[in-house]
């Protein structure tokens, strides 16, 4: 294939037309140790794209040229190329090196995104762990300037608690469901946690935050944040005006969260006096 291939990417060539045995020539030269020859001829195709530099990196990572690698991967950069691609290359060669500080801070973020920022969160961990938790999350968190409450979760399930709430307590960007199983799930192992939590999704469902809100989501909140509340040394008085702060106001939200709740409250004093009732409260 290499004359073939050689002709198709030479300046006597008119068409520059796609050879489909590029990838197995390339790789063919490269298995062979033939990296001189590889290299030479990459430098000839007529466009830079990383399907074949990838071989020219292979091959100068072969030759123990590393710090030529990451410039030749670097090189390759464009507007639609794969910079992720590109950055685990460099990432891998910085670590087989021994240089962690210098992949971690070049390349750790842009190489290991995955499908959530849960997962992509523990990627790094994973293969930096002898950098602090909660540094590497902060500078996540820094990446995606607006879209800090994305990386709850990530909080959440590195068991930084505070970092959580310091999280969602000031961008909307987490589902408020989100919030309500939080504040679910740790109500009896940190009810601190879980009664901030609930309170975070009641101030962004009375914002008009969440997709498709309905009133189990709002009183799934509530009922979180009083079952929690008595362990943390709050009294009940105390978190009912703190939800009463939240949802007062006229906006189109708190008015949909406070009639859900005043609806609970009318409910829960009618069953105390013993009345039987419907579930529909007539405005009279």
């Amino acid at each position: 294939m290499l004359p073939f291939l050689e002709n198709n990417w030479s300046s006597a060539s008119t068409g520059h037309g796609f050879f489909k045995g590029t990838s197995v020539c390339l790789s063919s030269l490269y298995s062979a140790g033939r990296y001189d020859e590889l290299l030479k001829l990459v430098d000839n195709a007529p466009y830079k794209l990383w399907h074949d530099r990838q071989w020219g990196v292979k091959a100068l990572v072969a030759m123990n040229k590393k710090a030529e690698a990451i410039q030749y991967a670097e090189a390759s950069r464009g507007r639609n190329e794969p910079g992720w691609l590109i950055a685990q290359d460099c990432e891998a060669i910085l670590l087989s090196s021994g240089m962690f500080e210098e992949a971690y801070r070049r390349y750790a973020i842009e190489a290991n995104q995955t499908t959530t920022n849960l997962a992509t969160f523990r990627a790094i961990v994973k293969k930096y762990p002898n950098k602090p938790v909660e540094e590497i999350l902060r500078d996540l968190i820094a990446s995606t300037p607006g879209s800090e409450g994305k990386w709850f979760a990530a909080a959440k399930s590195a068991g930084l608690f505070n970092l959580a709430i310091e999280l969602v307590t000031s961008s909307p960007t987490t589902d408020p469901r989100t919030l309500i199983r939080a504040a679910q799930d740790f109500r009896d192992e940190n009810p601190v946690f879980a009664v901030e939590s609930g309170l975070a999704a009641l101030k962004w469902l009375s914002l008009g935050y969440g997709y498709e809100i309905t009133s189990a989501d709002v009183l799934g909140a509530y009922s979180a944040v009083m079952e929690a509340a008595p362990n943390t040394g709050m009294s009940i008085h105390q978190v009912k005006e703190k939800i009463r702060e939240i949802t007062s106001g006229t906006q189109p939200g708190k008015q949909f969260v406070k009639s859900i709740l005043d609806r609970l409250f009318v409910t829960f004093r009618v069953a105390q006096l013993g009345f039987k009732f419907d579930t529909h409260i007539p405005k009279e």
